[in-house]
């Protein structure tokens, strides 16, 4: 199978395959992901995901570029002020690795598109800063089997949920009600988001080539005000109105 790695690719991704191998890494070329919101979460992940190798990643973010991005939102200097988030992180995502099929969508994340995205990948990363559209993409996720990434930031605390439909939880399984969204503006150190980020990719590439063990039936909690994690077992719920009619 090495054949299907270029030579280029072969060099580039020397590091990794000496960990899962050619069919590892072939494996995430053969993937397809989604990223949605290129903030805080979103603009790491997506670096960290075009890096690895994937062989399509699909983001979305209808918002431009502010100043106050600048402290957390590493995809963007401040020449690229007013420009649309989705064109700026698809040009220096291809710059850095042009083997890897970038489509930037600026539109609206409404149930529609997302239904449309999750449809045609394998996997979704939550780059957003809002429950509604998180919970929107819960849904189809669970809709359409594929696994969900879920990350949220405040200050310098962080969370990160791996959703399997049919395995584990869902969104809607720990959070039963939609949670009260924060006021915009919400206060976050910056290298906050780029460490739960971090977590969402490596657990992205484990669910994508099979090596290592998930972060399955767990909720990873990360609070930087005392450097510590703690993982929180959590479990389905069988009366769930968005994954309780799944089979395990």
């Amino acid at each position: 199978m090495q054949e299907l790695l270029k030579p280029e690719e072969l060099e580039r991704y020397d590091r990794q395959i000496k960990l899962f191998g050619i069919d590892g890494q072939l494996k995430l070329k053969n993937s397809r992901v989604l990223v949605v919101g290129l903030g805080g979460l979103g603009s790491p992940a997506s670096i960290y995901l075009t890096a690895a190798g994937v062989g399509k990643l699909v983001i979305v973010d209808k918002e431009k570029v502010e100043l106050s991005n600048l402290n957390r939102q590493i995809l963007y200097t401040a020449k690229d002020l007013g420009k649309p988030k989705a064109l700026v992180a698809f040009e220096k995502l291809k710059e850095l690795n042009p083997n890897v099929e970038v489509v930037p969508v600026q539109k609206d994340a409404d149930e529609e598109l997302i239904e449309s995205l999750i449809r045609e990948v394998d996997l979704v990363v939550d780059g957003l800063d809002n429950w509604k559209t998180r919970f929107i993409v819960n849904k189809a996720c669970v809709k359409f089997r594929k696994p969900f990434i879920h990350g949220g930031v405040q200050g310098l605390y962080g969370q990160v949920l791996i959703i399997v439909p049919g395995k584990t939880p869902c969104l809607s399984c720990i959070l039963p009600r939609e949670p009260a969204e924060e006021r915009p503006g919400l206060p976050v150190l910056g290298p906050t988001p780029g460490l739960i980020a971090m977590i969402q990719v490596t657990e992205a590439i484990k669910l994508l080539t099979g090596y290592g063990a998930p972060a399955l039936n767990k909720l990873i909690v990360y609070d930087g005000y005392n450097m510590k994690f703690h993982e929180i077992s959590v479990t389905r719920n069988p009366q769930c109105p968005t994954c309780g009619w799944i089979e395990e």
